[in-house]
């Protein structure tokens, strides 16, 4: 792009002028030869799109007038229309009350850095209004003003649109004998929303149904809140109190406490003389904005521009955009003569005004009527002017205002074809963070149809999930004269949004960790930097379906006949465990359970729902010696033989090896030491030729700092004998590891305790996997395998989405299964569970880390695997290897295949959050024909935040049919659900039907100057 002098600007519009019949665009020419400013302009020639740039302003070249434009509250759109009047060589005198502040003032903002005003008037600097008298004090000022610069005052308009500057700038009009913008004998405020409706009903136009009031006792409202049907839009009447939000409410219970709110909003403002609130049927249909500009009630309409509209992040109304509609198409034709009969039922007389309307089946109905210029600080009038001959709302107020020539010539509409293809594009952001850049702008600006962008992102800036026009993080606007090539443009604008490229974050400490029912209702531990995210106790729904239930059910099989004369130790039997202690007690065996030293009393209540009530023929707690653990067993045992000591989870592990051993029972002994251990694991395998982690650990910094100085980010960071979905985290830079790894120094472990030495990893890609055996005697079975279904989402790189089974004959499992046996070799494990999980990299697979336990996850994967296999899973053969060696032979050494079923378990993403109200989507799932077992921390109450990591999961569901078209179209119903946020009804938070403005978008993009 370059840029075009001022010289070359004028050949152009002279070009313009010559090349095109249109009268007003020939007697326009050397206006535009000045309004270029500092955006992306198109023009057209003989129907030509054309695109020019300028790097500054062009100063006005036309001789300058004797006349003054007053504009009350100069802000938004009505900027441009004083940068306008001010290039054709009028002079613009702002008066400014106290409804705008400094920052508002000034001109750059909206897009308008070169305006300059002849003089400024502010309230309480230069007038004060007293007695009522405030249009005399403020004539009295103008006048004055006028006379010092020898001007004569042309016209007089609002800004802003609020009633205090509406009423000064009719008020002032009238007692200086100027143009006013509504009929002089209009005695009622039209601007009041309410009073339009009413204006509408009685010149016989179709309105909106409605009452107002001030107090819930009030008989129409009440019985209107009674009758009408929802959902309903509850709003306050007056414009000029700030904080009441239009809101839509879904149930009487949800406007009542919006009225009354809005009760409260006006009790706590200074303007609050009058107002009420307003319920409304809500209008089903497609939203348009009628823009016009009268003179002497003579409309003119500029542009008709449709909403874009649609569900995004939890919100059901997110406007995507602003798309203008020629004057032809079926609900263009049918908004502009209704607008106008309700311009004329209003009285509105002179200047620029605009109208939000819903068409609907039965035709237009006004929503309300702004007796100012659209808003959105005019960003669109570049593209209104390139899809017209020249002209935009901005150009065509300044003609009724100040050259009613001009005026005249204006079309009545819009002649159609538009010269181009456009629209305005509000940008919708699905990711939340801190800026650190925008390369999404970059590639905006490239775009073919790019015209400008307005926007506050900076680096440095927060973004937000896009859900209301004031989460927008900007506003672009495209325009090609092909349309496909638009559309080319448009797509892949919005692909950035959905891959959430337009911005960089600072990065976040990612939790690597898989989901669990204890994530699902998990309270935030102390110095965690995840936000709260309530959840109740679990809630845990089964199929009806018996053939499905019963693979996850107990079966009763006796292994010996003197099994009620013996006890099995299960050392931490929680998750998991709480199962395997269930098989082994459906087999006749006594459970003692054995608490390890420092084992939470939280942890101790965690039991999976399918095992019901936890019943022990004895507790006992590790002693500080080993001996005293043993002698403590013995004595809880009383008569019954000790056969078995199991570690039920991961905390329980070393202490049952050693028990074990010292007990003379199948173990796997402690000639590993601190086989547990990931970076003791890593070594091992790496001494043995086998592919391992890069890594370092330690106790202090110091220890691990060279590692992470050369090693390539990100890397894994995490304890290095927890369970392994404790404080496991992805770090993008050296200060975030330092910084995760003080922090998990400073908190407590999930099973109790603290962490004494951090691992710090490479971070290996590629597909996860996980590998359930069961060994017995150094053979080792394999019940399943796993993978794990992580994608992006949420801005978050790693959101578990589910667990696959893969089939044993597959290429995949034929290179895990082989090294995951060979690991359990290298480190000593000859007896019982262990779920290794793996990263198949591009140079073969490498382990995570190797868990000498059952598979986690509360076991709800159990009758999944039963069904897939026919029968059993790690639980069962788990049990088997300890207590029935004939059973053990007998298992097979893979799983079947083909699998008897097809099934996966699918881990439920939340894409939105708020306050559930309702939980629709628990029913959907329960009905579906693959519906197996749900569990859930989320019910009416609860707090859901959109699911990024272990703590924001919300739950999961195994899913099972013979029929694997079945199952596959209800994993999609499920997945369809979550982007519908259809799993739960939230509390509804209401949305401001208003265009988006650069009162929030400060920094205007245009050009290569980003």
């Amino acid at each position: 792009m370059r840029s075009v002098s001022s010289n070359s600007i004028h050949r152009i519009c002279c070009i313009i002028a010559i090349g095109n019949s249109n009268q007003y665009l020939t007697q326009r020419s050397h206006s535009l030869m000045n309004n270029c400013g500092s955006f992306h302009i198109y023009y057209s020639v003989q129907r030509s799109t054309m695109h020019y740039v300028t790097d500054k302003p062009v100063e006005a070249t036309l001789p300058p007038h004797c006349t003054l434009l007053l504009i009350v509250d100069p802000i938004s759109t009505s900027c441009r229309i004083a940068q306008e009047a001010s290039k054709r060589g009028h002079c613009i005198g702002a008066i400014w009350t106290t409804t705008t502040d400094t920052e508002e003032r000034d001109p750059a903002r909206y897009g308008c850095a070169s305006l300059r005003y002849k003089f400024e008037l502010i309230e309480g600097r230069d007038w004060t209004a007293t007695n009522g008298k405030e249009i005399a004090v403020v004539e009295s000022v103008v006048n004055e003003a006028a006379r010092r610069f020898k001007l004569t005052v042309a016209g007089c308009i609002t800004g802003s649109g609020l009633p205090r500057s509406s009423q000064l700038a009719d008020g002032l009009a009238k007692q200086m004998g100027l143009s006013t913008c509504t009929t002089p004998t209009t005695m009622i405020d039209v601007r009041n929303k309410f009073t339009q409706q009413t204006l509408l009903e009685t010149a016989g136009l179709r309105s909106i149904k409605q009452v107002r009031g001030s107090t819930l006792d009030d008989e129409a409202i009440a019985s209107f809140l009674d009758g009408e049907k929802y959902p309903l839009v509850i709003k306050l009447d007056e414009i000029g109190i700030q904080g009441g939000k239009i809101k839509l409410c879904h149930s009487k219970q949800e406007a009542i406490d919006h009225f009354r709110y809005l009760l409260q909003v006006i009790a706590s403002s200074s303007n609050r003389t009058g107002a009420q609130v307003i319920c409304q049927e809500f209008l089903r249909g497609v939203q348009v904005m009628v823009d016009n500009v009268s003179h002497n009630s003579k409309h003119k309409t500029c542009m008709v521009w449709r909403y874009d509209k649609r569900p995004a992040n939890g919100e059901r109304h997110v406007n995507f955009g602003m798309i203008p509609m020629e004057s032809e198409t079926h609900e263009a034709a049918l908004a502009i003569p209704y607008v106008r009969q309700c311009l004329n039922a209003m009285g509105m007389k002179n200047g620029p005004s605009h109208a939000k309307c819903i068409v609907t089946v039965d035709g237009p109905v006004l929503i309300e009527l702004k007796f100012r210029a659209h808003g959105g600080d005019g960003s669109w009038c570049h593209l209104a002017r390139a899809l017209t001959d020249g002209y935009s709302q901005v150009e065509a107020s300044v003609d009724a205002l100040l050259d009613p020539a001009a005026f005249e010539l204006l079309p009545d509409a819009p002649l159609g074809p538009f010269n181009a293809h456009g629209l305005q594009v509000h940008l919708v952001s699905h990711s939340a963070g801190e800026v650190t850049s925008m390369p999404g702008f970059q590639v905006m600006k490239h775009l073919p149809s790019f015209v400008s962008l307005s926007t506050n992102v900076t680096v440095g800036s927060t973004v937000e999930y896009t859900t209301s026009l004031s989460t927008s993080p900007g506003v672009c606007v495209l325009m090609n004269k092909d349309e496909s090539k638009l559309n080319i443009d448009l797509g892949l604008l919005r692909y950035l949004e959905e891959i959430n490229a337009l911005f960089d974050y600072k990065t976040k400490v990612e939790s690597l960790a898989r989901p669990t029912a204890a994530s699902y209702t998990k309270q935030q531990k102390r110095n965690s930097r995840v936000d709260d995210m309530e959840k109740p106790s679990l809630v845990r729904i089964y199929s009806n379906d018996p053939k499905l239930t019963r693979q996850g059910m107990l079966m009763k099989r006796m292994t010996t006949i003197d099994a009620s004369k013996e006890v099995v130790v299960v050392v931490d039997p929680y998750s998991t465990g709480c199962l395997v202690v269930n098989e082994i007690r459906s087999r006749g065996y006594q459970v003692i359970a054995c608490w390890t030293l420092g084992f939470s009393e939280e942890m101790k209540t965690h039991t999976p729902g399918a095992a019901g009530e936890m019943k022990y023929f004895a507790e006992v707690d590790e002693q500080e010696d080993l001996a005293d653990t043993v002698k403590a067993i013995y004595e809880a045992a009383g008569k019954l033989r000790v056969v078995a000591c199991i570690a039920g989870g991961e905390a329980g592990v070393d202490c049952a090896d050693e028990v074990s051993e010292r007990m003379n029972l199948r173990t796997n002994g402690t000639h590993v030491a601190n086989r547990r251990d990931k970076k003791i694991q890593q070594e091992l395998i790496r001494d043995a030729g086998m592919r391992s982690v890069r890594q370092a650990a330690g106790s202090k910094w110091e220890h691990v700092v060279e590692f992470l100085q050369t090693e390539h980010y990100p890397v894994v960071l995490k304890p290095t004998d927890s369970a392994g979905s404790d404080g496991v985290k992805l770090c993008h830079n050296i200060e975030e590891a330092k910084q995760h790894f003080h922090h998990l120094f400073e908190v407590e472990a999930v099973n109790g305790g603290f962490n004494t030495e951090v691992l710090c990893q490479e971070f290996l890609r590629g597909k996860e996997y996980v590998v359930d055996q069961v060994s017995r005697d150094g053979i080792h079975k394999t019940s399943m395998v796993w993978v794990y279904d992580k994608r992006p989402a949420n801005n978050s790189a790693f959101v578990y989405f589910g667990m696959v089974p893969v089939d044993p004959n597959s290429m995949e499992a034929k290179i895990l299964i082989p090294y995951a046996r060979g690991v359990l070799d290298v480190l000593g494990v000859n007896n019982g569970p262990s779920h290794a999980e793996v990263i198949l990299t591009p140079t073969g697979p490498c382990l995570v880390e190797m868990n000498v336990r059952a598979h986690g996850g509360d076991g709800n994967w159990r009758s999944l695997a039963r069904g897939l296999t026919g029968g059993y899973s790690q639980v069962e053969v788990t049990v088997d290897s300890y207590l029935d060696k004939k059973q053990f032979s007998i298992t097979p050494n893979l799983p079947p295949t083909p699998f008897r079923a097809s099934g996966q378990e699918v881990i439920l993403v939340s894409y939105s959050r708020g306050r559930v109200i309702g939980t629709p989507g628990y029913d959907i799932i329960r009905d579906l024909q693959s519906f197996v077992y749900m569990e859930t921390g989320i019910k009416v109450g609860s707090f859901v935040e959109r699911t990024v990591d272990l703590l924001t999961g919300i739950g999961s569901v195994i899913l099972m049919h013979e029929d694997i078209s079945v199952l596959n179209a209800d994993i999609s119903r499920v997945r369809e659900m979550e982007l519908n946020n259809d799993l739960f009804e939230f509390e509804r938070s209401g949305a401001m039907l208003t265009n988006a403005s650069q009162r929030h978008l400060s920094e205007i993009i245009v050009c290569d100057d980003f």
